[in-house]
């Protein structure tokens, strides 16, 4: 398939990205903001077609906050697992947003290089966005039992 947003980039799956995005601007209006009063909602496709989706949840110990992307992920697991395939982040105002670093550790972990985010620029790779990143294959001579060097 043809996408609008990946300037012609063949997607692996059918895909409606403004469908997946209305989902993002739906939970984003259950978001827990009383602190920034930015209210971010996510969604994202696994790889057996479940729509996942998450909103941010704030606290006042700052450092505790959950970013949409963690609602994502842990909405992911507790259905049943697989991987991410496609992503994207909206804020209040229904534009698309960048996840933070943190946050493109955390989906990477669970779609890997190929996953696909809408981003600001447009459609992008996970290796686009994060690229040289570190995953689990970098973990793989500890689980092995191979010295550390």
């Amino acid at each position: 398939m043809k996408d609008d947003q990946s300037g012609g980039v063949d997607s692996p799956t059918q895909l409606d990205w403004e469908k997946l995005k209305a989902a993002a601007v739906e939970v984003s209006k259950h978001a827990y903001v009383p602190y920034s009063h930015f209210p971010v909602g996510a969604a994202a496709l696994a790889d057996d077609g479940r729509v996942l989706v998450g909103c941010n949840v704030e606290n006042a110990a700052y450092g505790v906050v959950l970013c949409a992307e963690c609602g994502v992920v842990s909405s992911l697991h507790a259905t049943g697992g697989g991987r991410l395939t496609h992503f994207v982040c909206v804020n209040k105002d229904e534009e698309i947003i960048m996840p933070c670093g943190r946050c493109r550790q955390l989906l990477y972990e669970q779609g890997g290089p190929d996953l696909l985010l809408w981003t600001v620029s447009g459609v992008r790779t996970m290796s686009e966005v994060l690229p040289d990143a570190f995953g689990p294959e970098d973990l793989r001579h500890v689980s092995e039992g191979a010295p550390i060097e």
